[in-house]
């Protein structure tokens, strides 16, 4: 396979949003150590993200929420009104020291990654990206900058004519569908839990033609995944002829996650990455939601190896077992002995149910 990048940065390291947040623990760090430990992450491989300019950033999002996400930052806190308007300063999109440049840092690196990729680099991974459920006014989801409709609108700007967004992410990509609403020139494609919030993408949402929706039900498994990539995502995908795919690879699907009821092993999100990488002709990868320290360390491991050509062990060395075992989580208790000695997980494969399989007919009529 040619030579993919990755695309980091050190302002993940230590930042948090708020020690009970889901979002407390490390992952884009645990990710890059764990690649490097390995051998993977040469430095020839390795980008260090820019952070976005302001001006970037309004080529989605309003002035004026920009302004504010800053002043935000640099205040420490936030009024009652910017709260309202902005959804800033909430429970979920609390106030933090780095609020402002560790998204804006994960925009720069989409935004590198598109302009990689039209310049001839064919495979990008940036895992700080994927935050899907911004809106252009508004924080929402854990998500302050939406860094994939930033990016694509980046690879239109450039001239790739139609561009494809695959979300394997536990919650539905609102953000990116709603930007994307009705248009000719980029197709939303998104497998997630039903009933789970944003309680958005149902079967029939169609985005005004863009979206392919695919709301599966708990205990979502291996074998259900392979069938809906064969029957409907990468069809889906080719039958768009895209100048280029963009794969939001959350992690929150996976079995351990503690916010969804999904049933994925890691093996779900290699097998994405690398039939995609078959056929895209540019392709870029982002992290997005997992909220396990252990489990996200292991998957986006795991993609970068599959998409840079790497051969996964079947036992991880002593001193990768001992990276993992020094990870921290709020949560009580300690993972599986098989979190901390493998990095891919064993198959979790199951029945094809029902409500798997009605969803292909109304998507595949679409094609």
């Amino acid at each position: 396979m040619e030579q993919a990048l990755f695309i980091g940065s050190e302002i993940y390291r230590g930042s948090r949003y708020g020690r009970l947040h889901p979002l407390s623990i490390e992952r884009v760090p645990a990710a890059i150590d764990l690649s490097r430990m390995l051998g993977w992450l040469p430095r020839a491989r390795y980008r260090n993200s820019p952070r976005a300019r302001p001006a970037a950033l309004t080529g989605f999002h309003t002035e004026r929420y920009i302004a504010a996400l800053q002043a935000a930052e640099d205040a420490g806190t936030v009024t009652d009104a910017v709260r309202e308007r902005h959804g800033l300063g909430t429970l979920s999109n609390p106030v933090f020291p780095e609020m402002y440049r560790r998204p804006a840092t994960a925009a720069g690196g989409g935004l590198l990654a598109a302009e990689l990729a039209v310049a001839g680099q064919r495979i990008v991974h940036n895992p700080g990206g994927g935050t899907h459920h911004a809106l252009a006014d508004r924080a929402a989801g854990f998500c302050f900058l939406n860094e994939p409709v930033l990016t694509i609108r980046h690879l239109l700007r450039l001239g790739v004519e139609r561009v494809v967004y695959v979300d394997i992410d536990a919650h539905h990509g609102d953000g990116v569908e709603i930007a994307f609403e009705g248009s000719e020139k980029v197709r939303v494609i998104s497998v997630h839990e039903d009933r789970r919030w944003p309680f958005t993408g149902a079967v029939d949402d169609t985005a005004g033609g863009a979206a392919f929706n695919m709301p599966v039900p708990r205990g979502f498994n291996d074998t259900e995944f392979a069938f809906l990539l064969e029957e409907v995502i990468l069809p889906a995908v080719e039958r768009f002829r895209p100048g280029a795919v963009f794969l939001q690879c959350g992690a929150d699907a996976l079995d351990e996650d503690p916010l969804s009821r999904l049933a994925l092993s890691n093996n779900s999100h290699v097998r994405a990455a690398a039939a995609l990488a078959a056929i895209a002709p540019r392709l870029i990868v982002s992290g997005g939601g997992g909220y396990n320290p252990w489990t996200v360390a292991r998957c986006w491991s795991g993609v970068w190896a599959t998409l840079s050509g790497q051969e996964i062990p079947d036992r991880l060395p002593p001193e990768a077992r001992e990276l993992l075992a020094g990870l921290t989580w709020t949560r009580k208790g300690r993972p599986a002995a098989e979190l901390l000695e493998t990095l891919r997980d064993a198959p979790r494969e199951g029945p094809i149910r029902d409500e798997v399989r009605g969803l292909v007919p109304p998507l595949k009529a679409r094609l």
